[in-house]
């Protein structure tokens, strides 16, 4: 495993509605009109985790056995492909973290996710979460919901790594995600933009944004 520990810490459980941020609900609302209630009922099967700058949540061979909504931090997940490593994806509030076929099928992870940042999360474990959907459709429309803006947003990644120059790419990333450039190593974003780092650093000093 390079570099990195697992080392999640419980920092407490069943959390009401009250001790999360409204911003999370906010967020929900933004996919789907989720009722106080319905929010309140995923907020009692959440658990708080802590895990420090550095750690794996999942590496490969790993099954994710639960789902993470990012309270703080800043999370990647990646690739090892021959010498090379590969940014599939940036997290942060008030995402989900998660590894996502590892995750929804329960099969082994082929990537790492790992914390760039020291990171706390709200937890739920899949089995739980399917008994919520059993029990409040509302939920599972949410999520499903959720899902569809994901695959929205892989098939818009794909696009714009395929039909935009390098310095369109850099400026999409920036206004989209501007605290990461401040956050987190230039490497990591040059990766997740397929360009070289030379040139990302050429850009990061160059183009003017508005």
């Amino acid at each position: 495993m390079p570099g990195g520990v697992y080392t999640a810490i419980s920092i407490g459980t069943n959390p009401s509605s009250m001790d999360y941020p409204i911003d999370l609900l906010l967020y929900f609302r933004r996919f789907y009109d989720i009722k106080a209630d319905a929010f309140d009922q995923l907020m009692a099967c959440l658990r708080f985790k802590a895990y420090n700058k550095g750690d794996y949540i999942v590496c490969p061979g790993d099954i994710q056995r639960e789902l993470l909504f990012v309270r703080k931090g800043i999370q990647m997940s990646y690739a090892i492909v021959g010498d090379k490593q590969h940014i599939i994806v940036f997290t942060h509030s008030p995402n989900l973290s998660a590894i996502p076929d590892s995750f929804s099928f329960q099969k082994p992870s082929e990537h790492y996710l790992q914390c760039l940042t020291d990171s706390e999360f709200l937890a739920i474990t899949y089995h739980e979460l399917l008994r919520i959907f059993d029990h409040t459709p509302a939920l599972e429309r949410l999520f499903r919901k959720l899902t569809e803006a994901t695959l929205a947003g892989v098939i818009h990644r794909h696009l714009e790594l395929h039909a935009l120059s390098i310095e369109e790419r850099f400026k999409s990333f920036a206004a989209r995600s501007p605290q990461l450039l401040l956050t987190i190593p230039h490497k990591h974003i040059a990766s997740y933009l397929h360009i070289d780092p030379t040139n990302f650093s050429k850009l990061f000093n160059s183009v003017r944004l508005d």
